[in-house]
């Protein structure tokens, strides 16, 4: 399960404020803030805005910090001087796509705790600890099942507030926010899908992952593809899982993970649905 891959597009705020938020060329800079009294979007959550310009300024100085640690550093500083501030979320969001750029999910995870305790319905962060608490938690886990059923509810609750919680600068054309929301239902429905694959729960995890794949079709994340293909496989729908793993092998590069576990699968049921039946089918590892 990789719905982080998702996030490496920009949809939202380019040039719309001092601040930059997303460049997936040169990394990322902190979302962007409003400046103190510029005037709200007229629907959604309204971005967070500086009290004053000292606050404002410090946030800039802040958000060009380049290195993951330096920034969650920089985040924590501007939040101890300026512990009211509106802006301490945005900081703490970069610093979450910061750390899960750099595949460290443990942190990522620890920063989205930070926004959600700011904001605990913000979808962004929803989504991203709960992808840490699916990914991070092993069978072995003596409290496998409560970070299992949290990672549940956090994407489930992710799926409401993308609706009404989303914070959008104003200007932002609506196909690119209608495309963001997009994005983020179907991270948060491919952590479902793999939470539910995993209690071998294969009604739900197909229909997660078809949701998934549905909610955002210009990116589909591959590992959700294949996933939702050896779901079928375990269903005995083998024609369909064949046309879903030819898709999966479409996204993936040969001598990859997950282009391996894509090519191993559709040699698999290109026998099954042509010839004797060999060994049953294994989920790709996250």
């Amino acid at each position: 399960m990789k719905p982080a891959n998702l996030f490496l597009v920009v949809v939202l705020t380019t040039g719309i404020s001092p601040a930059q938020t997303y460049d997936t060329n040169k990394g990322q800079a902190a979302p962007a803030a409003q400046q103190p009294g510029a005037a709200a979007p007229p629907a959604g959550k309204r971005p967070p805005q500086a009290k004053t310009q000292p606050e404002f300024d410090a946030y800039n100085v802040a958000a060009k910090t380049a290195d993951a640690a330096a920034f969650e550093k920089a985040a924590d500083d501007f939040a101890t001087k300026f512990p009211d501030s509106e802006l301490r979320i945005l900081l703490y969001k970069t610093a979450m796509r910061n750390y899960q750029n750099t595949n460290a999910l443990d942190k990522m995870g620890e920063m989205g705790r930070k926004v959600l305790t700011l904001d605990p319905d913000d979808p962004e962060a929803l989504v991203d600890v709960a992808q840490m608490l699916a990914e991070r938690t092993r069978d072995t886990d003596l409290d496998k099942d409560q970070k299992q059923e949290e990672s549940m509810k956090l994407a489930q609750r992710a799926l409401e507030t993308v609706e009404t919680d989303l914070s959008v600068p104003a200007g932002t054309p609506q196909d690119r926010i209608d495309a963001y929301k997009g994005l983020l239902r179907s991270s948060a429905y491919s952590v479902l899908g793999a939470l539910t694959y995993n209690r071998n729960d294969l009604t739900h995890a197909a229909d997660y992952l078809q949701k998934s794949v549905d909610a955002y079709p210009q990116q589909p994340d591959p590992v959700t593809v294949l996933r939702l293909g050896i779901v079928q496989d375990k269903q005995g729908k083998y024609t369909d899982a064949l046309a879903t793993v030819e898709k999966a092998v479409v996204l993936t590069q040969e001598n990859t993970p997950a282009g391996n576990a894509a090519r191993r699968e559709r040699e698999r049921l290109k026998q099954l649905t042509g010839g004797p039946s060999i060994a049953p089918a294994t989920p790709p590892k996250n």
